[in-house]
């Protein structure tokens, strides 16, 4: 699905868009030739077949969601709403795509570095804002009710290996919160120095670690299902030997629960799947009436260059 990116480079944006290819798929593929940071992200191998939900659900509602062999739970957390600590209500699973930008950071700076300890304040906001998000207003509002979403919540992946299940039981994803201090009147400043990844997650993730491109993050910012279609395919194609049908029930079940009816699902998947591909020039995808057939694709970061602490 190169065809956007070869537009671009030979007839530029307002000659891709005048072959009649969606305004934002054009975008995006423009922002992501254009960048030349070359950073990376990474991301747990988990996520990449079961993810978080893409909008709001009720505070005290779990989230659960299943795909071939990994299924995710989510717990919500609580906090107290008094002193003594005896009143507690609850905070909800998080959601959305500031939620799964959080996660990114918190994963990539913990391989970065080498270490369960990621340091916050400045290095977190100066992370958002170079990949486009600004914590300010509206936005500084949800990335802080996000980060103690994240902060409060307990996770379990359950996989199944050779007809057993195994995997992570009643982790939480940090030890350390990510609560917001607002008494300067400052927008966005964390009220921590740093976060600790808790020990079970954090060994999960050395393990089976996903690399990303930054540049691809960024133009996807604030499309959640976008974010997460992208991260699938980065973790699914290079690993082909041969090409795979993956049929629309199995994406619906992975990609659109909260979807009622197929019909309705399909092309918002479409979309989000033009986009994924967009910031991933080497991937090799084709829609057809049965599903989607995955290809053997180049990962979208080299694999000599992801080398991890």
């Amino acid at each position: 699905m190169g065809t956007v990116h070869d537009l671009l480079e030979a007839r530029g944006k307002q000659g891709a868009l005048a072959t009649g290819i969606e305004r934002s798929v054009v975008e995006a593929a423009a922002q992501y030739l254009a960048d030349e940071d070359n950073a990376l992200g990474f991301a747990y191998s988990g996520w990449a077949q079961c993810a978080l939900p893409h909008k709001r659900l009720a505070d005290d509602a779990p989230w659960s969601i299943s795909a071939e062999r990994i299924r995710l739970m989510v717990e919500p957390g609580r906090r107290p709403v008094d002193e003594d600590g005896q009143d507690f209500e609850w905070v909800g699973v998080p959601f959305g795509s500031h939620a799964r930008l959080i996660l990114l950071y918190l994963q990539t700076e913990a391989l970065r570095t080498g270490s369960r300890e990621v340091e916050l304040g400045r290095s977190l906001r100066d992370w958002l804002g170079r990949i486009g998000v600004s914590v300010g207003g509206t936005t500084g509002r949800s990335v802080r009710d996000q980060a103690e979403r994240i902060s409060r919540c307990r996770l379990t992946f359950h996989i199944a290996t050779a007809g057993r299940a195994s995997g992570l039981v009643n982790q939480s994803i940090v030890d350390r919160a990510l609560f917001i201090d607002e008494s300067d009147g400052s927008q966005g400043r964390l009220n921590l120095e740093t976060a600790k990844l808790s020990e079970g997650f954090y060994e999960q993730l050395k393990r089976h670690p996903v690399p990303l491109e930054e540049a691809a993050i960024k133009a996807l910012n604030n499309n959640a299902p976008a974010l997460d279609i992208y991260l699938w395919l980065a973790y699914r194609l290079h690993a082909l030997s041969a090409d795979r049908l993956v049929t629309w029930k199995a994406l619906k079940s992975q990609f659109g629960v909260n979807f009622k009816e197929m019909y309705h699902f399909k092309p918002r998947f479409l979309g989000s799947l033009s986009l994924a591909t967009a910031v991933y020039p080497a991937a090799r995808v084709e829609p057809t009436d049965e599903g989607v057939i995955l290809k053997p694709s180049r990962p979208p970061v080299a694999p000599r260059i992801h080398a991890i602490r």
